[in-house]
């Protein structure tokens, strides 16, 4: 009997000791993936860049660029990346000097020897350049696709494309992320009384009924007729909105003209307020004034691109935490879709 006791005691304390052993290689192994991830900026955007970094748990990449005097630039990392996973942080919004400088930090990062290259492009340019809309006309974004395929890129992460097709435009893993993520949490907390979705114009249709469906409302759109890039002459509303609560959606603001004047437009047909949701504020021209001039209650913009004015009507919300999540989950190997499911309130 005191031998089966102390047989007993021997094996509980093997496997005690056992798990331990392994407690401290899964934490050793954690440490050491966790080792093998850089994150990198360009200029343009190193202020999104350091929240993302922080947010993951890192220090951002030491990097630096060197400019000379006949306009040439050369990015150079400060640091090792042989053997690691590099994620390079750059939206490609003008001027075109941004897209060079990732493409340049994408060359740098494959010639040290970076074991995967993760180009993470929050707002992806040239994306309304999807197809040929008339003759004798470049496709832009795929040529932005093969450029950075040619420069050795192993993955895209980036936020809202204009076009869902641009995807095919890449040979590699494009992981398209949704700022819905953000903003549907932040429309359920303003509790509006009598909501309804809507879009700016016929291209968002899938966009507005996809946060409809999400949200539970109905929604209507838009419909106008351009008589040049930039500039709307007519606007029809299809749907009703009087005494609603209209969520706007819109994935870029460049002039602002379109969703100012469907946001006056839906006042005018008796809607109780408008907020507008627009995941890319280009805001050119003077569609600073247009949005302060203009019906909305509050324009709810994300961080992909800086804004070069405040206003009283604009609220930026972060894509920091939501890319962070996807670095994380790349660099691990774990479903991304999963970010994108709203059945819970």
């Amino acid at each position: 009997m005191y031998l089966k006791q102390n047989n007993l005691l021997f094996i509980f304390e093997r496997i005690t000791t056992f798990a331990a052993q392994r407690e401290r290689l899964i934490c050793k192994f954690n440490n050491a993936m966790s080792s093998l991830v850089n994150i990198f900026s360009g200029r343009a955007s190193r202020y999104l860049a350091e929240r993302i970094a922080e947010s993951y748990g890192k220090n951002l990449g030491k990097s630096v660029v060197t400019d000379f005097f006949d306009g040439e630039f050369q990015p150079s990392f400060e640091e090792n990346v042989r053997g690691n996973d590099v994620f390079i942080v750059q939206s490609t919004f003008a001027p075109t000097d941004n897209f060079f400088e990732l493409l340049l930090m994408i060359d740098a990062a494959k010639r040290a020897s970076a074991r995967q290259i993760v180009a993470v492009i929050p707002y992806f340019g040239y994306a309304r350049q999807d197809r040929k809309d008339k003759p004798r006309v470049s496709i832009g974004a795929k040529l932005v696709a093969n450029l950075l395929t040619a420069a050795g890129v192993s993955r895209v992460i980036t936020i809202d494309l204009h076009a869902d097709q641009i995807q095919g435009f890449f040979d590699i893993p494009v992981d398209h992320l949704y700022a819905s993520s953000i903003f549907i949490p932040y429309i359920r907390k303003l509790d509006l009384d009598n909501p309804i979705t809507a879009s700016p114009d016929t291209g968002g249709t899938r966009r507005a009924a996809a946060y409809a469906r999400f949200l539970g409302t109905t929604f209507v759109i838009c419909y106008k007729q351009r008589t040049q890039p930039n500039e709307v002459e007519k606007m029809a509303l299809v749907g009703d909105v009087k005494g609603k609560d209209v969520i706007l959606i819109d994935d870029i603001i460049d002039t602002g003209g379109t969703i100012t004047k469907a946001a006056n437009m839906m006042m005018d047909k008796g809607a109780n307020s408008v907020r507008g949701f627009a995941t890319h504020p280009i805001l050119s021209k003077d569609a600073h004034k247009k949005i302060e001039q203009s019906a909305f209650t509050e324009l709810i913009v994300t961080d992909t691109i800086p804004l070069d004015h405040e206003s009283d009507k604009i609220t930026v919300v972060s894509t920091a935490d939501l890319l962070a999540d996807v670095i994380s989950r790349v660099h691990n190997y774990e479903s991304i879709s999963s970010l994108f499911r709203f059945d819970g309130k």
